[in-house]
């Protein structure tokens, strides 16, 4: 059936591109059929940390607004260019990609609390999309058709078709300063002279959701080796 073949297709996408992009589609899904209310996921400081709402500092990037063309548009960015950095410059490091989200979460929100900013799943999809911008820079993107261009310039060709869709580009500005603070300490500034890493995944993300690294001074028991294995001595 054809839903079979949607549903494996989908479970071939990497596990963080496929766990953000669905939560989006059920929260919104959940607003549009009235489950939910927007008013019970935008961040709210107050509610946040009076009432301790703690889920508005999740659920705020969840929502990108009803259905209709500005949520489509902005869940073809999510898929397209999540899953474009987690099976390219983050392939094989998920705690890696999972501490980039964390850490550009974080620093929106807080960036968020001077702008009165509600909801940020579109400051984060410009992050996603300027990283990987940034990091293919030779790669030639034609943008529905109309323009193409070098990648570095599709951050900018984005906020400025979210202008023409009547959003603010003040969410977009954060994405894009965000993105670039993030590049620049993880990719730009350990470069330089006397530069190092200053964004260090922690250990336990390591622990839970990348595979563990093979020792080089493991030598394999003899059952393990290939070839032919002869009987244990006798005694």
């Amino acid at each position: 059936m054809a839903w079979r073949g949607l549903a494996a297709e989908f479970l071939q996408v990497p596990a963080v591109t496929r766990t953000y992009t669905a939560a989006c589609v059920l929260t919104t899904a959940a607003v549009q059929l009235e489950l939910l209310s927007p008013f019970q996921l935008y961040f709210n400081p107050h509610l946040v940390f009076r009432k301790f709402q703690v889920w508005r500092l999740i659920t705020n990037f969840l929502f990108f607004g009803p259905l209709g063309f500005s949520f489509f548009f902005n869940m073809l960015f999510v898929f397209h260019y999540c899953r474009m950095l987690e099976e390219g410059s983050f392939r094989g490091r998920t705690a890696d990609f999972v501490f980039m989200f964390l850490f550009g979460g974080v620093l929106m929100t807080l960036l968020g609390l001077l702008g009165s900013l509600f909801f940020l799943g579109q400051a984060l999809t410009a992050m996603l999309v300027y990283v990987w911008s940034r990091r293919s820079p030779l790669v030639r993107v034609n943008f529905f058709g109309l323009l193409t261009f070098q990648a570095p310039f599709l951050p900018w060709a984005l906020m400025g078709f979210s202008l023409l869709l009547g959003n603010s580009i003040l969410v977009d500005l954060l994405g894009i300063a965000v993105g670039h603070i993030y590049y620049f300490l993880e990719d730009v500034f350990p470069k330089q002279p006397g530069g190092k890493r200053l964004l260090l995944t922690p250990g336990f993300l390591k622990l839970l959701l990348d595979a563990p690294e093979e020792d080089p001074n493991y030598l394999p028991l003899p059952e393990e080796q290939p070839g032919p294995h002869q009987p244990p001595p006798q005694q």
